[in-house]
Parts: C-alpha cells; sequence; structure tokens
C-alpha cells in the first residue's frame, strides 16, 4: 500500500513539503472515481527529482503518497475556501483544475471527514513534527512549500501563468528580511516571475508561518512546462530543461536561508 507520508529528516534548518506529488490511490477510493478522474493529472509531477539538486543543503522533506484526489493536504480542513471569490477545487476535489467532474460516486460528508482522519491528519502531523523538531535545534525553520501546476488553465487563471510564483500570504507567513532576499533572488533569474499573484499561498504556508515564531513559511508554485518534456500524459521529466530552473531554485533557497540565518544572529 503506498504511504500516505514519508519523513525524511534532515540536520539544517530547510524543510520541504511536498503536498501533493502522490499517484497513490487506495482501492475503495479509485473505485468512485470516473475515468478522467483516475488520470490523477492534477499532480504535483516529478518534486523529488526536481528539487534533488538541494540536497546539499541538508533539508528535511516530508512527502504525501497519496493524490490530491483522495484528500488536498493543501486546503483548510474546515472547507473553507482559500480563495474566496476565486476558482479553486476543495478539501476533498469534485473536479479537475479545468472543472471537469472526477467522481462517478461524489464523497458525501462523513467520507470527507473519515479522509481528513485517516490521511489528511497524518501528513500534518508529522509536519507538525518536524517544524517543531528543527525549530528546536536551530531556533528557527524555513518551510518551503512545494508546487507546480499547468501552465494553462483558464479555470483558475487568465494567460499562461509565469515560471516561478512565490508566495508568502501576502508578507504574512515569513519575516520581511526573508521575503526580500527571496524576491530580490527571484528578480535576478532569468525566468517569468512573480510574488504573491495568483498563488498567494496555500494552507500550508499560511497555517504553519508564523515569522513571530521563528517559522518561515514560502510557497513556490512552478509551471509545469518548465521542467517536464510536455504537459500531458506521461508528464516525463526533462533533466536538461529542469537544468535551468534547478539553477535559479537554487539561488532563491541559497537567498533565503542565509537571510533566515542572518536573522537569528541578530536577536537579542
Amino acid at each position: 500500500m503506498t504511504a500516505i507520508v514519508t519523513v525524511t529528516p534532515g540536520p539544517s534548518p530547510l524543510i520541504f513539503s511536498m503536498p501533493h506529488p502522490g499517484t497513490g490511490v487506495p482501492p475503495d477510493i479509485h473505485a468512485d472515481l470516473n475515468e478522467r478522474g483516475q488520470l490523477i493529472e492534477d499532480t504535483d509531477w516529478h518534486m523529488r527529482a526536481l528539487y534533488a539538486f538541494a540536497e546539499r543543503y541538508q533539508p528535511t522533506i516530508v512527502e504525501a503518497g497519496l493524490s490530491r484526489y483522495v484528500i488536498d493536504l493543501n486546503r483548510d480542513p474546515s472547507g473553507v475556501s482559500l480563495y474566496p471569490g476565486q476558482a479553486t477545487t476543495e478539501l476533498v476535489p469534485t473536479t479537475t483544475f479545468d472543472g471537469a467532474p472526477i467522481w462517478t460516486t461524489p464523497p458525501d460528508t462523513a467520507e470527507i471527514e473519515r479522509r481528513r482522519e485517516v490521511y489528511f491528519q497524518p501528513y500534518h502531523d508529522a509536519l507538525a513534527a518536524e517544524i517543531a523538531r528543527v525549530k528546536a535545534a536551530h531556533g528557527y525553520a524555513l518551510l518551503w512549500d512545494c508546487h507546480s501546476i499547468k501552465s494553462v488553465s483558464p479555470r483558475l487563471f487568465p494567460g499562461t501563468l509565469p515560471t516561478l510564483n512565490l508566495g508568502t500570504n501576502s508578507g504574512a507567513s515569513c519575516a520581511p528580511e526573508i521575503e526580500a532576499a527571496a524576491t530580490a533572488a527571484m528578480a535576478r533569474q532569468p525566468v517569468t516571475q512573480v510574488a504573491n499573484g495568483r498563488f498567494k499561498g496555500g494552507w500550508i504556508t499560511r497555517h504553519y508561518g508564523r515569522p513571530e515564531t521563528g517559522v518561515h513559511a514560502i510557497q513556490m508554485e512552478i509551471a509545469l512546462s518548465a521542467y517536464l518534456a510536455e504537459e500531458a500524459p506521461p508528464w516525463s521529466f526533462d533533466p536538461t530543461k529542469a537544468a535551468s530552473l534547478q539553477a535559479a531554485l537554487s539561488a532563491i533557497i541559497e537567498a533565503a536561508l542565509d537571510a533566515a540565518a542572518t536573522l537569528e544572529r541578530s536577536r537579542p
């Protein structure tokens, strides 16, 4: 059976949260998905391969094994929308990002609550435990929430998405010094980019980012076109395309880490 969550502990202040790279679906849930849903197309493909360069930073990695169609680990568990007035998907999605239904039998309220307890909570228990461990060791933690999405999705945003979409919940989820360092490093990269645009940070960034306690959270949403051979099945990773993206991500992460360390050293 696919693991709900896999934790790879690291000794540094950096934590990677990967809530959406999973493709596993328990058999009883898979039986209720329609043909479109069984494609699990709205996956954050190849997150571990994309972020393999970051091994030199010795991060902790918290990675989901199940598809977001089982339950979305980056949504408010109460069901409240993260983007009121804008199209999005729910705690348990009923459609693809493009609006196509994914269920032959949609889950009812009781089933959604069951999935929240069985599949949502273990991921967040693990993530919270790692944040506490890292903060205890260093006095602070930098949580980097890893995401990717199709570059064109008219239901969610107009036109073509920038390659890099950095989110800090409009500055609320990390210290301003860290946000400034990360956005300045991003501005130096030869790719399209935006900070706190359409994607300001999901529930993970908003819930765990508490700069006043030393926990700084940044979400990075990446256009799949920047590192896949094609934004279509079989969703193949393209190492050549990914190389320039990885260099850009490395520069941004390093700048954020340096700023976080400097901020920690300056504390009385």
